[in-house]
C-alpha cells in the first residue's frame, strides 16, 4: 500500500499525514513520558484546582454520571494516575525488555487518547456516557496493547505485572462504564481502581528501587563504607504485599465495609512494613532518592492500617486511609517516577536541588491533612483546603522545574528515550545514574 503524500499539497490524507509528521517532530513527542508526564503534572494541578474552587466557591464541575465526587475520584485515578502509568511502561517496558523503544507516533496516538478520554468525560452530562466510554476505555487499553507482545515474548518473562495490573485498570474502567450505563453509582470501580495501582506501584517500585538503592549504596562504597551491603528486592516479600493488596481490593468491592475486609487491610500494612525490612541498608537509605521512594510505601501501609482499623472498630469512613493511598502513596510515587524517569531518560543527571525534597514534602503534607480532614473533631474544610493548596504547589514546582526539560529538545547529544551516563555533583551520592 502505498503511504499518501507527506506534503500539504498531497490532498485531505496527505495533509493528514504531513500534519501528524510535524506535530510528531517536535521535540515534547521524542519519548512517550514526556507528554504524558508533563500533563500528568498539568492536569494534577488544574484537576485539584478546580476541585479546590468547588469546594470553597462553588464553583461548577462538570457534569458526569454519579455527580461531583465521581467526577474527582474519576479524573484523580483515570485521568493524572494512568497518564503517569502509560508514561512509565511505555518508556520502561521497552528498556525492561531489551526492545526498541516507542516513537513519536506512538506518544502523540497516546496523548491524543488521554486527552480525548478526559474532553469526552467532561462532557458526558452533554453529550451521553458512550463517547466517555469509548475514549476512556480505549485509553487504558492502549499501554497494555502495545506492550503486551513485549512483556509475553520476553523468554523470562518477568515483567508480566505490568501487563496484569494494566488489564486490571481496563477492566475496572470498562465496569466503571457499564455501571455508569446503567444509571448505577460506578465509584466502586474508582476505588477497586485505587487498589490496582498499589499493587502497580509495589510491582514498579522494585524495579526502580534496584536501580536507585544500590547506586546509592555504591557510592557508600566508593567513599568511606568499603562494608555496605547489596540491596535486593526479594520477590516473596513483594509477591505476599501485592497479594494482600489485591485481596483487600476484592474485599472492598465485593463486601465491602466487612470485617473480612479490615482484616485483610491489616494485612496489607503488615505485608508492607514487611516489605520495608529489605530497604534498611544504613545511612544510604537517607539519601533524598531512596528516602522519597521509602516513604511511598510508609504512606501505603499507614493508608491500609487506617482503613484496617476504621472497618474492624466501627470507624465513621475510611476515607482518611484512602486518602493516604489516593493522595500519598499515589501521589508521591508518581512525582518520584517523574523525577528520575523524567531527567535520566530527557538526557540529564538526577536533580540535587532542594525543590525536589520541597515537593515531596508538600505532596506528603497534603496526604496526611487531607487524611485528618476525615477524622471526628478535626476542622475538615480548612485542612482539605490546605492539603488541595499543597499537592498543587508540588505540581507546580513540578512543572517550573522540568517542564521546559520534557518540552524542549536534549542538550546531551543523545537520542530519544536514552540515558544520559553521568556522575552525579558532589554531596549527593544517591543521584549517580550508570
Amino acid at each position: 500500500m502505498l503511504r499518501p503524500s507527506p506534503t500539504p499539497g498531497g490532498g485531505a490524507a496527505g495533509s493528514g499525514w504531513w500534519l501528524l509528521d510535524r506535530v510528531s517532530a517536535l521535540p515534547v513527542f521524542v519519548c512517550s513520558f514526556r507528554p504524558l508526564f508533563f500533563a500528568t503534572a498539568l492536569y494534577g494541578l488544574l484537576g485539584l484546582a478546580v476541585w479546590a474552587a468547588f469546594l470553597q466557591f462553588g464553583v461548577l464541575v462538570p457534569s458526569v454520571p454519579g455527580g461531583f465526587l465521581v467526577w474527582h475520584g474519576h479524573e484523580m485515578v483515570y485521568g493524572f494516575g494512568m497518564a503517569a502509568v502509560a508514561g512509565f511502561v511505555l518508556t520502561a517496558v521497552p528498556e525492561f525488555t531489551a526492545t526498541p523503544a516507542f516513537g513519536a507516533r506512538v506518544a502523540v496516538a497516546a496523548t491524543a487518547a488521554w486527552l480525548a478520554a478526559r474532553i469526552a468525560f467532561w462532557l458526558s452530562g452533554t453529550i451521553g456516557v458512550l463517547p466517555a466510554a469509548i475514549a476512556n476505555l480505549g485509553f487504558t487499553l492502549l499501554p497494555a496493547a502495545l506492550v503486551a507482545g513485549r512483556l509475553l515474548g520476553d523468554p523470562d518473562r518477568r515483567h508480566l505485572g505490568f501487563l496484569f495490573g494494566l488489564l486490571a485498570l481496563a477492566a475496572s474502567s470498562a465496569g466503571f462504564y457499564f455501571d455508569a450505563l446503567r444509571g448505577q453509582d460506578p465509584m466502586r470501580w474508582v476505588h477497586l481502581a485505587i487498589g490496582v495501582l498499589m499493587a502497580l506501584i509495589v510491582v514498579a517500585m522494585s524495579r526502580i528501587s534496584m536501580r536507585i538503592v544500590n547506586d546509592a549504596l555504591t557510592e557508600a562504597r566508593d567513599a568511606d563504607d568499603p562494608d555496605a551491603p547489596v540491596y535486593r528486592a526479594r520477590p516473596p516479600r513483594r509477591n505476599l504485599a501485592i497479594t494482600a493488596i489485591v485481596l483487600y481490593a476484592l474485599a472492598e468491592f465485593f463486601i465491602p465495609r466487612s470485617p473480612i475486609g479490615g482484616w485483610l487491610a491489616l494485612a496489607a500494612a503488615a505485608s508492607l512494613l514487611n516489605l520495608l525490612n529489605d530497604w534498611h541498608v544504613g545511612r544510604p537509605l537517607l539519601g533524598r532518592w531512596p528516602l522519597l521512594l521509602y516513604a511511598t510505601y510508609w504512606l501505603m501501609a499507614l493508608g491500609y492500617a487506617a482503613i484496617g482499623v476504621a472497618l474492624l472498630f466501627d470507624g465513621p469512613t475510611v476515607s482518611p486511609g484512602r486518602h493516604l493511598l489516593a493522595v500519598g502513596a499515589m501521589g508521591l510515587s508518581i512525582f518520584a517516577v517523574m523525577c528520575i524517569a523524567g531527567r535520566i531518560h530527557s538526557g540529564h543527571p538526577l536533580d540535587t536541588r532542594l525543590w525536589v525534597p520541597a515537593a515531596a514534602l508538600l505532596i506528603v503534607l497534603a496526604a496526611l491533612l487531607r487524611a485528618g480532614s476525615g477524622l471526628p473533631g478535626l476542622p475538615a474544610h480548612p485542612l482539605r483546603m490546605a492539603s488541595a493548596f499543597c499537592w498543587i504547589a508540588a505540581f507546580g514546582l513540578y512543572l517550573l522545574q522540568m517542564g521546559p526539560i520534557l518540552l524542549r529538545e536534549r542538550v546531551d547529544g543523545g537520542h530519544g528515550c536514552e540515558e544520559m551516563r553521568t556522575v552525579a555533583p558532589a554531596g549527593d551520592r544517591s543521584a549517580t545514574i550508570r
